[in-house]
């Protein structure tokens, strides 16, 4: 569906959004193959836990075709948009309300960050600018202390097995944030707690070791360690809001199409252009 959108939107070309709405009335609409707005059974494992909230997380990818489905909705390309906005609100209800809901908005590392990137995603499909403006506060208040060290660091990924592909997944996560919900009144990616925390920091911190991986100075993930860093949309998002031309040279230069499946796991958002103003 981003793909396709992508497509309508530098093409003008019908057939692209008419078959990215094909595809989200599938799995939104049709009685036969639409899905359930919940995720009570995510990451069930058999005679320990029928759900858990740390299976929230794995509807983090559609967070980019909620931002697609508003893109097309706007335009008047989105067949049926009124019941597949009706979809993304019972679920994102579901979010806020469930237990398992609930368990993984309080998470503390990057399973909180993509709760809040997925609130603030639906919420903007839907309309909801109450939980829009709840989702700031949560990154000012709550993420950016928790997460970013004085130095930009991020040490509950640091912590981890896998701590470089984390770090990059929960920067990338904290951009997207500061780009889905900046305005010109809360600009989120010059936000900074009194000791220095926030994302201008964190971008700081990490693009050395994004630019060169072997300067990487903690533990190598147990696994994947030579399959990262791939097209980071933090580089090109951050970039432009900093000015910084070295981070969008540097973007330029990665893999933007990643096959290992590891890697597509924690590379939510392939799209940028969905989420750039456009004229």
């Amino acid at each position: 569906v981003p793909a396709l959108t992508a497509a309508w939107a530098l093409t003008g070309q019908k057939k692209y959004a008419a078959h990215a709405s094909l595809h989200l009335r599938a799995w939104f609409v049709d009685p036969a193959t639409r899905m359930n707005p919940n995720l009570a059974y995510a990451q069930a494992i058999v005679g320990v836990s029928k759900g858990r909230g740390t299976g929230i997380i794995d509807t983090l990818h559609l967070v980019e075709p909620a931002r697609a489905a508003t893109l097309l909705a706007a335009a008047g390309a989105l067949e049926d948009a009124a019941v597949i906005k009706s979809w993304f609100a019972d679920y994102l209800e579901w979010m806020r309300t469930s237990k398992n809901g609930q368990d993984e908005r309080d998470a503390k590392n990057n399973h909180g960050s993509c709760w809040v990137l997925q609130a603030a995603e639906f919420a903007r499909f839907t309309g909801n600018e109450e939980v829009r403006a709840w989702c700031r506060d949560r990154f000012r208040t709550v993420l950016v202390p928790q997460q970013i060290a004085p130095d930009g660091s991020l040490p509950l990924e640091l912590a981890r097995t896998k701590p470089y592909s984390y770090s990059l997944f929960d920067t990338d996560v904290l951009a997207d944030l500061c780009q889905s919900l900046s305005t010109a009144s809360e600009d989120l990616w010059h936000f900074a707690t009194t000791a220095g925390r926030g994302m201008k920091k964190l971008m700081a911190f990490m693009y050395p070791f994004i630019k060169d991986k072997s300067t990487w100075p903690y533990r190598h993930d147990v696994e994947h360690w030579n399959d990262f860093p791939v097209r980071q949309p933090s580089l090109l998002f951050a970039g432009i809001a900093y000015g910084e031309h070295e981070y969008i040279d540097l973007w330029k230069t990665l893999n933007p199409d990643p096959t290992v499946p590891e890697v597509i796991r924690n590379f939510p958002v392939r799209q940028p252009l969905l989420w750039l103003p456009r004229a």
